[in-house]
C-alpha cells in the first residue's frame, strides 16, 4: 500500500470505515476497523494524509495519528455533504471525505488540542448550567405569581425567598418546595461561578488571553473563548475569514451579476458570536465615555442603522481585531481623537 497518498475515515463511536486512494484519485482499499484496529493500523502504515469530518473524537483521533507522522485534516461535515454519491453508507462517507478533501479551495478544521478541548468543555458545561439557573428562577416566579406574589427581575430577588416565605401564609407542602427550589438555584449559582473563578485562573496564565482582555467590551469569558478558537490565528488567512466562520458577515443571495446582501451568515460558533454581539452592546451602553476613533465610528453607524445592525457590526469589527492582535503578536492600541 505504498502507492495511497489518501485515506478517508467515516468516524463512529466503534467501527470506523476506511477509503484509501493513489494520487490519481483511485481506489485502493476498503476498510472497517474497531478503534484499537485503527490505532494499531496507521501506527504501521506509511505516511499519507489523512483527512476526516470534524465531529466528535475526530481532535483525539488527529493528534494520535499526527503522532504517528501522518498528515492529518479535518472538513467541516457540511462541506461533505455535496460529494455523497448515490445511496448513503459508510464505505460512501469515508469516498466523499476524500473527494472532498482533493478539491484545491477545501477549507479544513485545525485539530485543537488537548487545553483547548479542555476549555471549550468548561464552557459549554457553564452554559448548561446557566441555563438550568435561568429555567429555576423562572419556575419559582411562575410558582410565586400563582399564588398572588410578583418578584422583581433578576436573581437578586431569589436570594430573599426565605424571608419573603414568612411573610406570607404559604401552604406547608409548597413552602417545602420553595427551599427545594431555591436549594437547587443556590446549588447551580456555586457551580456557575466556581467554573468562572476557573477560567480566570487559567486566563492569567495565558499571555494571549491577558492581551484580548485589552480589547473594548472583551471580559474574561470571551476572552477565554476567543483564546481557544483562535489559537495562534494562522489557520485563518485574514480577518474576514476569522469573522465569516463564525457567521458575522452578510449573507449572499446574488445572481445575475446583481448582488444581494442580506443579514448575518449565523454559520460556526453561535457561542462565540453570541457573546461577541453581547460585548458590542456593553460598549454601546457606555460609549458616552468612548472618546477614540473607535467611539467616534459607533456613534456615525448608529445615527444611520438601527442599533441591532450596529451591534452585530461592532462584534465584526472585534473578532476582526482579535484576530489581527493573534496573528500578529501585537497588543491593541486604541487611536484616541481629540474633539473641539
Amino acid at each position: 500500500m505504498n502507492d495511497v497518498t489518501l485515506v478517508g475515515i467515516d468516524l463512529g463511536k466503534h467501527s470506523f470505515h476506511l477509503h484509501g486512494q493513489d494520487r490519481r484519485g483511485r481506489a485502493v482499499f476498503r476498510k472497517k476497523l474497531t478503534r484499537k484496529q485503527l490505532m494499531l493500523f496507521f501506527s504501521n502504515f506509511p505516511r499519507c494524509t489523512v483527512v476526516m469530518e470534524a465531529c466528535a473524537g475526530a481532535h483525539y483521533i488527529a493528534r494520535k495519528l499526527s503522532g504517528f507522522g501522518h498528515e492529518v485534516k479535518l472538513i467541516s461535515p457540511h462541506y461533505v455533504k455535496p460529494f455523497v454519491k448515490g445511496n448513503k453508507n459508510d464505505f460512501i462517507d469515508a469516498e466523499a471525505v476524500c473527494e472532498a478533501a482533493s478539491r484545491p479551495s477545501m477549507r479544513f478544521v485545525t485539530p485543537k488540542s488537548e487545553a483547548q478541548q479542555t476549555l471549550s468543555a468548561l464552557h459549554r458545561v457553564r452554559d448548561a448550567l446557566v441555563k438550568q439557573r435561568t429555567a429555576t428562577i423562572n419556575q419559582i416566579h411562575g410558582f410565586l405569581l400563582e399564588f398572588g406574589i410578583s418578584l422583581p427581575v433578576g436573581r437578586e430577588a431569589i436570594k430573599s425567598l426565605p424571608s419573603l416565605i414568612v411573610q406570607h401564609s404559604l401552604p406547608v407542602r409548597f413552602t417545602d418546595l420553595l427551599q427545594r427550589l431555591l436549594a437547587h438555584f443556590k446549588y447551580l449559582d456555586e457551580q456557575v461561578q466556581s467554573i468562572e473563578k476557573e477560567l480566570r485562573i487559567e486566563l492569567a496564565d495565558d499571555e494571549r488571553g491577558q492581551r484580548l482582555l485589552t480589547i473594548p467590551g472583551i471580559g474574561p469569558i470571551t476572552a477565554s473563548v476567543l483564546a481557544a478558537e483562535l489559537g495562534d490565528a494562522h489557520q485563518f488567512g485574514c480577518a474576514r475569514e476569522f469573522a465569516a466562520s463564525i457567521g458575522l458577515v452578510p449573507r449572499q443571495y446574488s445572481t445575475g451579476g446583481k448582488a444581494n446582501l442580506l443579514g448575518i451568515s449565523k454559520r460556526g460558533d453561535s457561542t462565540l458570536r453570541r457573546l461577541l454581539v453581547q460585548c458590542a452592546r456593553v460598549i454601546m451602553q457606555h460609549l458616552d465615555n468612548r472618546r477614540d476613533r473607535l467611539g467616534d465610528w459607533l456613534r456615525s453607524m448608529l445615527i444611520r442603522r438601527h442599533p441591532n445592525v450596529v451591534a452585530c457590526a461592532l462584534a465584526n469589527k472585534l473578532a476582526r481585531i482579535a484576530w489581527a492582535m493573534m496573528a500578529h503578536d501585537e497588543p491593541y492600541r486604541p487611536v484616541l481623537v481629540q474633539h473641539p
